[in-house]
């Protein structure tokens, strides 16, 4: 049996804005250590969550009680020729999935530009890249695999219980532990990349056709200046692979070693931050590359930060971001990382930020240790005003009345949440303030418990039989 050992180390996350002291850290390595450990859990009243690799800014994974880790549960099933998915393990790191997948000769359609996420936790918070056509990473997974708080296993996909299953997609680990996915997957395929430094105006002139004529597009913009970088990535005609060495250690010199020294100067003066932000637009590469998807997608995030981003109707781009440009111009904020902008097609998963409409998702970034509040409540007062929605993620201040306005399956989601999790053992107070009306859940939640046990009781052989909305 999964041992529970007394933790005295304080667990953060990956830019630190995150801290807790989890009373037990536990590793399970099979379905069977999980379940073993949820039934104790629920038998003792102790609350569990599920992190990944650290990587969000919310405190999402914050707990006093038990932190799991599926560090130990991973690993890269044999590609399937004929449907063309792979069964992945949950803890599984997206850059270990890529160089997985690569050897068989395949790939995810789509990555984000970070890949140390576990598969797991990039579906769980709606992990996206970029690409008006592309979904988000949730919308890759065909099947998704679950312990209940019942320590059930439960299987669904579009066939079994796809109502479930959409709710699973993005759920933010309260519906239960996610211990497996099966992913869609593609050949593995060559891309072009160009990288194009224009003026503002020059870049929303071409938004339509940069949208809409490349595979991958985005684009960033430099605060105090009137620089965009854009990237753009076509799949290739020419398979014939350069040498990556010299791209790779610029980039570990420019965007992380310069840039990382330049921040932190930034740090101690912020008064610079302006200046700096010109500089580095000065310096943006305009080459051009050629490499496999994996290595074109995801980049070395060396320098930390803490980032919020929202999503907002793809056609809104450029209202959003010029609105951003006025407001930083207007009170002349003290920040020099530029502001990232991608697309995401629209899907039906219940709690993503693109349900039902194509979307523009556009990122703020401030550097680790310096002051981002102020900075971050006005550009979020834009971003709702359009009717915004934040990756899960990334830092944001919704309340449930604002979660209930912009989801419309959002009741569906709760009654999900609560048979799945009568007495919210996959809760903490931040996820409590965002889906769950406290006092109606102190009143109701052990009603669902009773009639889960003396509907058992009366023969039902297990959860499955009697989810429903």
């Amino acid at each position: 049996m999964l041992s529970l050992k007394e933790n005295q180390k304080i667990w953060q996350n990956w830019s630190g804005i995150v801290q807790s002291k989890p009373s037990h850290i536990v590793y399970p390595t099979s379905v069977e250590d999980v379940v073993s450990l949820v039934k104790r859990c629920n038998k003792e009243g102790r609350k569990i969550r599920v992190v990944g690799s650290g990587h969000s800014f919310t405190p999402v994974v914050h707990t006093n009680d038990v932190l799991v880790s599926l560090d130990q549960l991973a690993g890269v099933e044999k590609v399937d020729q004929t449907t063309h998915t792979v069964g992945v393990w949950a803890g599984t790191k997206l850059s270990d999935l890529s160089a997985a997948l690569h050897e068989q000769g395949w790939a995810q359609e789509n990555l984000g530009d970070i890949d140390k996420q576990s598969i797991a936790g990039a579906i769980s918070t709606g992990t996206h890249g970029t690409g008006s056509k592309l979904g988000s990473i949730s919308t890759q997974a065909v099947e998704i695999q679950i312990v209940t708080s019942f320590g059930e296993v439960f299987t669904c996909n579009d066939e079994n219980h796809p109502d479930l299953f959409k709710a699973l997609q993005v759920s933010l680990g309260m519906l239960g532990i996610i211990v497996k996915v099966t992913l869609r997957v593609i050949p593995a395929t060559v891309l072009t990349y160009e990288s194009k430094r224009l003026s503002l105006d020059e870049c929303f002139n071409q938004l339509a056709e940069f949208r809409d004529h490349y595979r991958n597009f985005e684009f960033y913009w430099f605060p105090h200046t009137d620089t965009i970088q854009a990237k753009l990535m076509n799949e290739a005609t020419n398979q014939l692979l350069g040498n990556r060495f010299w791209r790779n250690l610029n980039q570990m010199i420019m965007e992380n070693a310069l840039f990382g020294a330049l921040s932190r100067v930034c740090r101690t003066f912020p008064s610079l931050s302006k200046s700096i932000s010109r500089l580095s637009a000065k310096f943006v590469d305009t080459g051009k590359d050629i490499g496999y998807t994996h290595q074109l997608f995801t980049t070395s995030r060396l320098v930390r930060f803490n980032e919020m981003e929202y999503s907002v109707p793809s056609e809104l781009m450029e209202t959003v971001v010029r609105e951003i440009h006025r407001l930083v111009e207007k009170n002349n904020y003290q920040v020099h990382f530029p502001i990232e902008c991608r697309y995401v097609k629209g899907d039906d998963i219940w709690l993503s930020p693109a349900n039902g409409r194509d979307s523009a998702y556009i990122a703020i970034h401030m550097y680790k240790g310096m002051e981002h509040e102020k900075y971050f409540a006005d550009v979020e007062a834009i971003f709702r005003r359009y009717n915004g929605r934040p990756h899960w993620g990334k830092l944001h201040t919704l309340q449930a009345d604002h979660v209930n306005a912009l989801y419309p399956k959002i009741e569906d989601f709760k009654k999900f949440r609560q048979q799945l999790d009568p007495n919210g053992m996959f809760l903490n107070d931040h996820l409590k303030r965002l889906f769950v009306n406290e006092l109606q859940t102190d009143r109701n939640e052990g009603n669902y418990g009773q009639r889960y046990s003396d509907e058992c009781e009366n023969g039902a052989e297990s959860f499955k039989e009697i989810i429903k909305i």
